[in-house]
């Protein structure tokens, strides 16, 4: 007997649906605890599916809505389903995916394609078959609801329609797909399109056997009238581009052609798919070649996408001016992810760099309209084809250049403002010229009347503070920087949020060139504590930050200090311990104690108080969560990753001061757990403060150093790169404190080491840092280290070859002199490395120079003048004349003049 519903069961039901379509939240309330009664019938499901499937005399939303229902319970308890149950609701998805409401068809296919997701593939094997002998139903509903309910089932389960499991059914449904390209109506086209793109990144090798028919047939719908399926061929002529380029590359000529038509088409749905074409033929090494010829058509449709339009200008409000006084709604700020410390060292000509993973700049001018867009695409597009074409670019930008910026029109003016920042990284050379006469005229757009102009201006300019920086200050610097600050203080909240990421990229390039107006721009930054919305503060804690970094200890004068302090306490002493604004300003704060060093101390115990608080807070909550994760939700982990960044902060500024904070708490026992958490950034941030608490105040340190041993030992795991870094940097700090101590510890580390510095494509920032720890090891315990001398000498003279003398180079250096004396065979068959590592150093202290010349005299008398000659004949001009101007190893022989 098929399932029929109990009429009183069913008015019940009814009335449930009706009363959750009602905005009471306390009727909200009860039709929640309801439901949760109800699903304790097995069959309140079966009505759930009746009143979707049979009940046509039902009003739409409610029936729909009684599906999205069961939806959510097959979710949720699909496994405890009584199989009657799960079979009268599969038998009725399946009798009415032809419904006449495209509502209830979608709906049914929802519901379809979630039960697939719960594993039911395997267990429902006729629902393939019936669905795709259905799309040969006379019946358009039915072959509409059959297509669209394929077409979810092939975006969540590509995978395993390609598999084995299923016995490979996309044979069959692929060449089925491809005859309905044809079809006479738009919606199934389209779907047929949708249902084989899903198909293509994975390189399905039933798409792949058909690839000539599938191309063939996107080529026949180029021109279709439906905007659906022209979004869906170029979506799909994107894609191919990934992976199948050698199929395109035949016709490659007219299918530029085409983007270039698709790129202006009315629809924006499609002249964003278009548009998406260039981005993606920008990363393809056939670029050049292919679209070298287009540029002259392409680059004035893409500069004319970079407007707003009138839709981003009624979302972005573009007529409000002022609205600095509208508080932020809260789902506008964007969670933020802290970047857990990476120790680096400071490289020959330069600045220390980042760690291998830098976030790229996020070249983003508008985040408001967070979702893509035509504009953003275009601009994209422009810029990784700058960075492609170079100034080749610029014949075909120039000449419309002028025209836009110059505009009486701000939608165009402000179109051209995007233009220059997006195409600024990859025609620098060539816009170099016009700078001096265009940074003026960008200056004066920042006062411009209309707010997204003065907005797009701030972003433009801080793209090329690198050049601005480059230049006498007084011509450009000083009045970007003036500028800058007052639109800092603007009245638009999007105003100030440009200028203040365009000033933190300012202070990156221009560092101590600030100091002189350090008191003004403090001025600034704290005046607008007072006056920005929740959003912008986040992002002003980041360009206070990013000052005290660039100025470093210039900051620390009483009179800046009594001006930026109070404000940033204030708000420290506001914020409750789970508020997760702690974490911008823990950030700038560690920024800040680093900088002020001494300045800070006034400050630092109840910050250190707090940190030491937030981490045990944070390790007693993961605790109860590991032990009752039914009762106690997971801790936020980033609260303890910021505070021990912090801490590492304040332990590098105060140094010894921080002696006594750390005595009167219990930080090292909390180390000693942080070191051992599950999650790598908690490992990396504790090893981070393990170092620096190492130089600080080792005898804290000290006596745990027998339990924190071996714990470094296992994190030496190049799998996680920053957290391998940090625990190399922490032993090489250790050892240099230990001294001859160190050596029962040696044999944890030092095979892991030798290998992390032999291992191909290990990055820089960690072969440095291994390099480093070695040499110190070898320093302070050379009978132990010297013995594996061979196995790391070449790559440890190459990885520390590039490194500015400093104190971790001093000491690593005598410990490879003092490990060549214990060991010198070690070092015969890779002697030029050495020497090579050797003349990198521009100022050796004059002992480490007296080492230098032993070992290279010693090793040169060794070895007799002849075969030093030979030897000395392999090196590059440089490092001989390096080698005889500074140690007096000159090769002999009237040939010294050559050099």
């Amino acid at each position: 007997m098929e399932w029929q519903p109990d009429e009183q069961g069913l008015q019940q039901v009814l009335q449930l649906l009706k009363d959750s379509q009602s905005p009471n939240t306390a009727t909200q309330r009860a039709v929640q605890q309801k439901l949760e009664q109800l699903n304790q019938f097995p069959d309140f499901n079966n009505y759930l599916i009746f009143v979707l499937t049979r009940l046509k005399t039902e009003d739409e939303p409610t029936r729909s809505l009684s599906g999205l229902i069961l939806k959510n319970n097959v979710k949720a308890h699909y496994q405890n389903f009584p199989p009657a149950v799960a079979d009268f609701i599969k038998q009725e998805c399946l009798n009415n995916i032809g419904d006449p409401s495209p509502l209830i068809r979608a709906t049914i296919g929802i519901l379809i394609t979630t039960i697939t997701s719960k594993g039911e593939l395997q267990t429902w094997p006729e629902l393939l078959p019936q669905l795709c002998n259905l799309l040969n139903s006379e019946d358009y509903n039915t072959c509409e609801g059959s297509f669209g309910a394929l077409q979810k089932i092939c975006e969540d389960s590509s995978e395993l329609l390609e598999s084995d499991a299923l016995n490979r059914p996309l044979n069959i449904m692929i060449p089925k797909f491809l005859q309905f390209f044809k079809h006479c109506s738009p919606k199934i086209r389209s779907h047929a399109i949708a249902c084989v793109n899903q198909f293509i990144i994975g390189r399905a090798q039933a798409l792949m056997d058909n690839i000539d028919t599938f191309i063939e047939s996107l080529f026949a719908l180029a021109t279709d009238e439906d905007s659906e399926v022209r979004k869906n061929v170029c979506r799909a002529l994107v894609m191919l581009l990934e992976v199948r380029i050698d199929r395109l590359i035949p016709h490659m000529h007219s299918i530029i052609q085409y983007m270039l038509q698709r790129t202006q088409d009315p629809d924006e749905n499609v002249s964003l798919e278009a548009c998406e074409f260039w981005l993606t033929l920008a990363e393809q090494p056939i670029c050049k070649e292919v679209l070298s010829g287009h540029l002259v058509q392409l680059i004035p449709i893409l500069v004319n996408g970079m407007k707003y339009s009138e839709i981003d200008i009624i979302l972005l409000k573009g007529d409000v001016e002022e609205d600095e006084a509208v508080p932020d709604s809260e789902q506008d700020i964007k969670p933020r992810f802290h970047k857990s410390r990476t120790v680096t060292l400071q490289h020959e000509g330069g600045e220390g760099e980042e760690g291998e993973d830098i976030d790229e700049d996020d070249d983003d001018d508008d985040d408001t309209l967070s979702d893509w867009n035509l504009r953003k695409c275009s601009a994209a597009a422009l810029d990784v084809l700058a960075n492609v074409f170079r100034d080749e670019l610029l014949p075909h930008l120039l000449p419309l250049l002028k025209g836009l910026l110059f505009s009486p029109d701000w939608v165009i003016k402000e179109s051209g403002i995007l233009v220059l920042g997006a195409i600024a990284e990859g025609c620098m050379q060539g816009m170099v010229p016009y700078l001096p006469e265009l940074l003026p005229h960008l200056i004066a757009c920042l006062c411009d009347k209309k707010a997204l102009v003065r907005s797009i201006a701030c972003w433009t300019l801080s793209r090329y503070a690198h050049w601005v920086v480059s230049q006498p200050p007084d011509s450009h610097l000083k009045p970007l920087m003036t500028e800058l600050l007052k639109r800092i203080l603007d009245g638009n909240k999007r105003v100030q949020e440009a200028a203040c990421s365009a000033f933190a990229t300012l202070e990156e390039e221009a560092c101590t060139e600030l100091v002189p107006y350090l008191s003004f721009i403090l001025d600034t930054l704290v005046f607008a504590f007072g006056k920005y919305q929740h959003k912008n503060l986040l992002i002003l804690y980041d360009a206070i930050g990013t000052l005290a970094d660039s100025v470093g200890h210039h900051l620390n004068q009483p009179e800046y200090i009594q001006k930026l302090m109070p404000p940033l306490i204030a708000k420290w002493n506001e914020l409750k311990d789970e508020d997760k604004d702690l974490f911008p300003l823990l950030e700038c704060l560690s920024s800040v104690a680093t900088a002020l060093q001494s300045g800070f101390l006034p400050y630092c115990e109840p910050v250190y108080q707090r940190c030491v608080t937030l981490v045990q807070k944070t390790l007693a909550q993961a605790m109860m969560y590991n032990q009752h994760p039914d009762q106690y939700e997971a801790p936020d982990k980033d609260f303890m990753i910021v505070a021990l960044d912090l801490l590492s902060g304040l332990a590098e500024g105060l140094g010894g001061s921080v002696d006594q904070l750390v005595a009167r708490s219990n930080i090292m026992t909390l180390l000693f757990q942080c070191m051992q958490d599950p999650m790598p950034e908690v490992r990396q941030s504790s090893f981070a403060l393990l170092g620096d608490l190492t130089k600080a105040c080792f005898p804290h340190v000290k006596p745990c150093i027998a339990e924190f041993m071996p714990i470094l030992g296992l994190n030496l795991n190049p799998e996680f790169i920053s957290v391998c870094n940090n625990a190399t940097w922490a032993i090489g700090e250790i050892a240099m404190q230990m001294g001859s101590d160190m050596q029962p510890y040696v044999g944890l580390v030092l095979n892991n080491l030798v290998e992390i510095i032999n291992r191909p494509n290990t990055p820089k920032t960690l072969l440095e840092n291994t390099a480093i720890t070695i040499g110190r090891l070898g320093y302070v315990c050379p009978q132990e280290v010297s013995p594996m001398l061979q196995q790391f000498i070449r790559p440890w003279c190459t990885s520390l070859r590039n490194i500015r003398d400093n104190e971790e180079k001093d000491s690593a250096f005598r410990g490879i002199c003092m490990m060549i004396g214990v060991n010198p065979a070690g070092v015969v068959q890779d002697f030029i490395f050495f020497c090579d590592a050797v003349a990198s150093w521009v100022s050796p202290k004059d002992d480490l120079r007296d080492m230098f010349y032993k070992i290279l005299h010693g090793f040169k008398d060794q070895v007799g003048e002849e075969n030093w000659q030979q030897f000395s004949e392999q090196f590059p001009p440089l490092l001989k004349e390096r080698l005889s101007a500074c140690y007096g190893v000159a090769v002999v022989g009237g040939r010294a003049g050559e050099i």
